[in-house]
């Protein structure tokens, strides 16, 4: 190759070499948010937009809990002071008719029998306590119907000491006033065996006992020393002024959750079952309604809902004391 040729060779890859380009001519970044080849970006933005969306959504996730958390205890505390009384109410109704009935064809219990059921009227003047009808046992679940008998101690009117106890701020509060008794108050009960009239002697607390007196025939009407929070027993001691009736013996044993300020600890078994249930229809409830007509759903779900939202209620009170 000769020297004219070369120099011509060189001329022509000095007018093919790429022009150099300076970082001030590079492109910038297209506007539609898409990197290189059209793969979409992630602009610092949007990002803290989604964590935003995110922190909300649990934040709103958490104060929903709360709000069903509340509302669950302020419709138990309605439940006990207000609904609860209704129901007992509508017990006590049942109660007396048949008790009447049972009176009246001298078939009413002269011993022990099945928890539940009524054995005697009580009558206390001084606190306006009338017809009121006594239920067998002591069980949280029994005093959700009325007053309730110790079945380890005799009827009222029978020889020997007999205890009824009471409830003091719930399902009708029966003994919510019988701290206000004195010396001298006259109490009255009915039974198959006729009438039996006592006289109050002593009113006492379990915190601050008095020596028991030795009068063999008496009734001891029991209940809870504080509407809000019980800790101790009231008790008021009555002595028999009629002839004691015979009582017929073979008494049983009573379990814990029968004596005075005794708890159902059982309870808690169904109560978990119910807890349960309620949210399993609270589930159904939301999936109908989010693949059925919303009002439809609802009215077909919210009565199950409350109907096991009151057996939930039942369940939990019974873990209360049987004074309360």
């Amino acid at each position: 190759m000769t020297s004219a040729e070369a120099m011509g060779s060189g001329e022509d890859l000095a007018t093919f070499a790429p022009p150099s380009t300076s970082a001030a001519e590079l492109p910038a970044p297209p506007a539609n948010g898409k990197g290189p080849g059209g793969t979409p970006g992630k602009p610092a933005a949007v990002a803290g937009a989604k964590a935003g969306r995110g922190s909300d959504s649990a934040v709103r996730s958490v104060g929903v809990a709360l709000t069903l958390l509340a509302v669950a205890i302020l419709g138990f505390v309605g439940y006990l002071f207000f609904l609860s009384g209704v129901q007992e109410a509508r017990a006590q109704t049942t109660l007396y008719a048949r008790m009447q009935g049972e009176l009246g064809q001298a078939i009413a219990p002269t011993g022990p029998t099945t928890p539940g059921s009524p054995v005697a009227l009580l009558n206390v003047p001084a606190i306006h306590l009338s017809n009121m009808v006594i239920v067998e046992g002591t069980s949280p679940e029994s005093m959700t119907l009325g007053p309730g008998h110790l079945r380890s101690t005799p009827l009222p009117g029978q020889a020997g000491i007999s205890v009824v106890f009471g409830r003091r701020a719930t399902f009708g509060a029966p003994f919510g006033d019988l701290p206000e008794l004195k010396k001298g108050d006259l109490i009255t009960t009915i039974t198959s065996q006729g009438q039996a009239r006592y006289e109050v002697i002593a009113v006492s607390n379990s915190s601050k006992p008095v020596p028991f007196s030795e009068i063999p025939n008496q009734l001891l009407l029991v209940t809870a020393d504080s509407r809000i929070a019980p800790v101790h027993y009231v008790e008021v001691e009555a002595k028999l002024l009629t002839s004691p009736q015979p009582e017929p013996g073979n008494l049983p044993a009573i379990g814990s959750a029968e004596v005075a300020l005794g708890r159902d600890y059982y309870a808690l078994i169904p109560a978990m079952a119910w807890a349960i249930a309620l949210a399993a229809a609270a589930f159904c409830g939301s999936y109908l309604a989010g693949r059925w007509v919303r009002w439809a759903a609802w009215i077909v779900t919210i009565p199950v809902i409350l109907a096991i939202v009151w057996n939930l209620y039942e369940s939990l009170s019974a873990l209360l004391p049987n004074l309360y």
